[in-house]
């Protein structure tokens, strides 16, 4: 077989196992007494979402589902408004049940899930019942990708340790989890947990098994530590969905990943939605951005964006590239809809890989690519209303601006100077505004398409001693054009003191982010 045939193949998603060859049956409940087995006297569950990671169906009155499952399937519980399934002591949810009878492959590099046996005459999902208010708050972590038990030390230290006692509903990890070592699936569970509130985790191209050659078995890792690789969710009336958009594949000489959705996958999200009303907010959960798919698997994606057209409201939130972004995707990007999909590139965790100068804590400053100090996001819901708000590790919530400018300004340039406006979380038509203490007035900045200043004069200092092989850190990674950088000049009749630059950006949500930096003029 040809190069392109094995490639063709691969592309076709085949799945092993394919046709179903038994029925799972159960009882979604009420947990009364929290034994973790149904009673007879505690109450079924009805119209509650079940799925085989394909077909969704729902519970009748007496909280009864029936599905087909194969030989290598998870049957899981879409969580209802109002309710939770079983949590372990990490905060991790516990919403499905694995149906591998033989197991995992035994040639994977790390353990995947153990022979299940044959399938239960029974598979019942739990419930407990929680308060949920239309108002609440969701944490975002794009990346953390530890290499080690070090940089795990690093995420509890940088960011885990500030969220302790958060009011959060939930948090997120958008993938990356981890850096290719997948035993350190646990420890990092256990530092996360410390958060205090429910955790999901989506699956990302450094927490897959590489030593396969099918993208059906590349989770194996991750169904045995999280379950099911894409599912969904309610909260608070709004639907969560949970994307796998990272597909491992063999062209027959090497193995590599690439942006794609599996056939199956596709289904249970258009079958997912069929079930969710239409004035609900829909939030996309993913690791590669909708902005970087891959060509060959277009089809794909523009399936899924045909899926999303159809819904009212509805916004995606991915990691990946390792810089914070809006992006509005429209005609151009092959989005079909007249209002355009909000999507949300949001910033890492690890910045730039946990890279540069290490801080009096030994922690390095990881800086993302764009200029972005790492961190997280929280996102904040009410009703099918929502606005992000970017949190840098360590750093007061109100850090949203970094003013770049000389510490001193020469009163002898005759066309003045230069300064600039890193917006963090600006978006698409952001209005970013300056003014000194000492001006009444707010003038416009002009949107440039340049590097930061800040990180690339980081990174330039690092290249004497990076070629000279005695650099004391890892490397920051190469600037790129930052999204989000406006610059001003300033006037040349400001008199010879100390001023105040102030900058003000207004995102088109009505979100006011501001920044300040003083200056001397001499």
């Amino acid at each position: 077989m040809s190069r392109l045939a094995v490639l063709v193949a691969c592309l076709g998603f085949v799945v092993p196992s394919a046709i179903a060859d038994e029925t799972a049956t159960g009882v979604v409940y009420v947990d009364a007494n929290g034994n973790g087995r149904r009673d007879a006297d505690e109450r079924p569950l009805e119209g509650v979402g079940v799925s085989n990671g394909a077909e969704v169906v729902k519970t009748d009155a007496s909280g009864r589902y029936a599905i087909s499952v194969s030989d290598d399937a998870i049957v899981f519980v879409i969580k209802p408004d109002g309710f939770r399934p079983v949590r372990d002591e990490n905060h991790l949810s516990r919403f499905y049940y694995i149906h591998k009878p033989n197991g995992s492959p035994k040639a994977l590099k790390f353990p995947g899930v153990e022979p299940t046996g044959p399938l239960p005459e029974q598979i019942d999902f739990a419930m407990y019942p929680q308060e949920e208010s239309r108002q609440f708050d969701v944490l975002f972590f794009g990346d953390p990708q530890p290499r080690d038990q070090k940089e795990v030390d690093y995420i509890a230290h940088d960011v885990v340790e500030g969220l302790i006692g958060t009011d959060a509903a939930f948090g997120v990890t958008l993938g990356d989890i981890l850096f290719d070592d997948l035993d350190l699936f646990e420890n990092f569970n256990r530092m996360v947990g410390r958060i205090g509130v429910p955790w999901y985790n989506v699956i990302g191209n450094h927490d897959i098994n590489y030593a396969v050659d099918r993208d059906e078995l590349s989770d194996e890792t991750f169904e045995r530590v999280y379950g099911p690789a894409y599912y969904s969710f309610n909260y608070g009336g709004i639907h969560f969905i949970v994307v796998d958009d990272v597909h491992w594949m063999s062209d027959g000489e090497r193995r590599f990943y690439r942006s794609g959705l599996s056939t199956a996958q596709l289904d249970f999200i258009e079958n997912d939605l069929k079930l969710v009303p239409q004035d609900t907010l829909v939030v996309a959960m993913m690791h590669i951005p909708l902005v970087k798919s891959t060509p060959w698997l277009e089809p794909r994606r523009e399936r899924l964006f045909r899926i999303l057209e159809t819904r009212e409201h509805c916004v995606s939130l991915a990691g990946h590239t390792h810089h914070h972004e809006h992006v509005m995707i429209d005609e151009a990007l092959g989005w079909k809809a007249k209002q355009p999909h909000h999507h949300i590139i949001n910033v890492t965790v690890s910045g730039s890989w946990w890279s540069g100068a290490p801080d009096e804590n030994g922690i390095p400053h990881t800086m993302c690519a764009d200029g972005t100090p790492n961190g997280f996001t929280v996102m904040h819901f009410d009703g099918d209303n929502y606005m992000l708000e970017y949190r840098a590790a360590r750093k007061d919530s109100d850090y949203q601006v970094r003013i770049s400018a000389p510490e001193v300004f020469a009163t002898s340039s005759a066309t003045g100077q230069v300064f600039h406006a890193n917006v963090f979380n600006a978006m698409p038509g952001a209005v970013v505004e300056w003014k000194t203490d000492l001006l009444d007035e707010w003038t416009p900045m002009k949107k440039v398409n340049v590097a930061d200043p800040v990180h690339k004069a980081l990174f330039d200092a690092e290249q004497p001693a990076k070629k000279a092989g005695t650099l004391a850190w890892r490397g920051m990674s190469r600037p790129m054009k930052c999204p989000h950088l406006w610059e001003a000049t300033l006037p040349t009749t400001l008199a010879k003191k100390t001023h105040t630059i102030l900058v003000r950006a207004t995102n088109p949500n009505g979100q006011v982010l501001t920044g300040r930096r003083i200056i001397r003029i001499q």
